[in-house]
């Protein structure tokens, strides 16, 4: 869970002239302020990891649902539900689930700070519109001002769809010269959600199968 939310997340470099770009600042309100008023959003995501070298080292199809502060996360080997209060890790390729307690303000925990993370602690600049198969997107340059000498990024590309007003695609650039890329596939908002979705039952394992780790 950590780490896919430290990826979409976290992408880090200093730019000191960056942090007051009026043009992204429009964007990313407009961006906000569309995201927030869903009621709730299904999406697909492809990531896909790239070498120095520019190769394809990986391939992932993820799935999220989202409603508020509740969460369903499909990726490979796990599945992370979250009904606004209790986060579950199932991984399952080891049978066993990791219980916490879920922090909304923790961006490692909550998927829905993707959309919002450049309010606090980011700098950002607008760098240029550009042409995604047909959609037209803005490309907003994000940089992290919290510990970036400590990550393994330097710099994250949002590609928002200049219409829709939606996220398109991001890129995380590495430090070591490679690059992940999450391309939205599909993206509903306002689908009808089960509350039973944000809930996760752990009745059919063994208690050497669970670790809770809430206070």
């Amino acid at each position: 869970m950590k780490n896919f939310l430290f990826i979409l997340l976290n992408f880090f470099v200093l730019n000191f002239f960056a942090q007051e770009d009026p043009k992204a600042k429009t964007i990313l309100d407009d961006l906000s302020k569309t995201t927030k008023a869903y009621k709730s959003i299904t999406a697909s995501v492809v990531r896909a990891s790239y070498n120095k070298d520019k190769k394809q080292t990986e391939k992932q199809d993820w799935k999220i649902q989202l409603k508020g502060q509740k969460f369903r996360l499909e990726i490979p080997g796990n599945t992370i539900v979250c009904d606004g209060k209790t986060i579950w890790n199932h991984n399952k390729d080891a049978g066993e689930v990791t219980i916490k307690n879920f922090d909304p303000n923790n961006e490692d925990q909550n998927p829905s700070k993707i959309f919002t993370l450049y309010e606090t602690g980011y700098k950002y600049k607008y760098d240029k519109e550009e042409k995604l198969g047909t959609i037209v997107c803005h490309v907003i340059d994000l940089y992290p001002t919290v510990k970036p000498e400590k990550k393994k990024f330097h710099t994250m590309k949002l590609y928002v769809d200049k219409i829709k007003k939606q996220v398109v695609q991001m890129k995380s650039l590495l430090k070591d010269g490679g690059m992940d890329v999450f391309e939205v596939k599909s993206f509903k908002p306002n689908a009808e959600i089960a509350e039973t979705v944000f809930t996760f039952d752990t009745k059919n394992f063994k208690p050497d199968q669970i670790t809770d780790e809430r206070d």
